[in-house]
């Protein structure tokens, strides 16, 4: 079984890994984004599918443009069963959907049609859904709306953040993806169209998606922080100053606050009243500083917080 693979951060360098383990795939070639020079040192970063692709000594292509020539003809020139694409960042051109021998293939991290789009996980610790999964589609030329081969389910905890529900998801579609592989190679499966009229679509997520205010809801403050745990992170806004969260809980129990009161510190950390409960912050940051426990912020920002 041959295939073209194309993916771009970590979790796909993962499968990538996976595949190239498996003794009955042949990994002809990876596509991944070019090298990018970082903003300190101009040092050139390779994506994390480019260092596990030449860990392995596999070809490894590069494009900036999908549709040059150079690139096409090289492409063309492979054979292999199946294009597998796990987040690889571009929008694929027909000629490439068209030049796997059995069928391009699409690893997404939603049930979709639900969070068609790039920031699927992100999506769905937002909405504090229990439930998500992965669907494997055969790849057409819209965004996420080629026809679904399989879906695996998993369920959401509330411990789960951006980074821990990614990392499940990937370990689902490890487990099953050359099951899926093997099926489609022996026409044993089923396509079924996506219901168009139940999709939903992923925002962009940009810097200023972090900032909270604690007129929102606890949950809805808790839910940012879990999906942006990443990037962008969570920041407030208090005395003209951002203050980054990098440790919070929803409290069970209401507190008592004074009139006009927001911020109370206890045993349990820095209590912040919100619109319906009580968040606690147990680590937080300063601009320019490094992250502190809420003991220390109550001991060094006391001031900052109370008065």
């Amino acid at each position: 079984m041959n295939i073209l693979f194309a993916g771009t951060p970590e979790p796909s360098a993962k499968l990538l890994q996976s595949l190239f383990n498996n003794k009955h795939i042949n990994i002809i070639g990876v596509i991944t984004k070019p090298d990018v020079a970082q903003k300190r040192g101009n040092k050139i970063q390779q994506s994390h599918v480019s260092l596990t692709a030449s860990e392995a000594n596999l070809a490894i292509f590069k494009p900036d443009n999908l549709n040059s020539t150079e690139f096409k003809e090289t492409i063309l020139k492979l054979d292999f069963d199946f294009l597998v694409v796990a987040a690889y960042g571009k929008i694929l051109p027909d000629w490439m959907l068209e030049s796997p021998k059995v069928m391009p293939i699409n690893v997404h991290y939603s049930l979709l049609p639900k969070y068609r789009g790039a920031s699927p996980i992100q999506s769905c610790l937002l909405n504090g859904d229990e439930k998500t999964g992965i669907t494997f589609i055969k790849m057409n030329n819209k965004l996420d709306e080629g026809d679904c081969i399989d879906k695996y389910e998993m369920q959401v905890s509330n411990d789960h953040n951006k980074v821990t529900l990614e990392e499940d998801l990937c370990n689902l579609a490890i487990e099953n993806i050359f099951t899926v592989l093997s099926n489609i190679s022996q026409n044993n499966y089923c396509l079924s169209k996506q219901n168009n009229e139940a999709s939903t679509y992923c925002k962009k997520i940009i810097k200023q998606d972090s900032l909270v205010n604690f007129e929102m809801s606890s949950d809805e403050i808790y839910n940012k922080f879990r999906a942006y745990y990443e990037w962008p992170g969570v920041v407030f806004e208090h005395k003209n100053t951002i203050v980054k969260i990098k440790g919070m809980y929803v409290l069970d129990k209401n507190n008592t606050y004074l009139d006009n009161e927001i911020f109370k510190f206890n045993k349990s950390g820095l209590n912040v009243k919100t619109a319906d409960k009580t968040i606690v912050i147990t680590h937080l940051q300063f601009p320019n500083k490094n992250i502190i426990s809420s003991t220390d912020a109550f001991n060094s920002y006391k001031n900052f917080f109370i008065k």
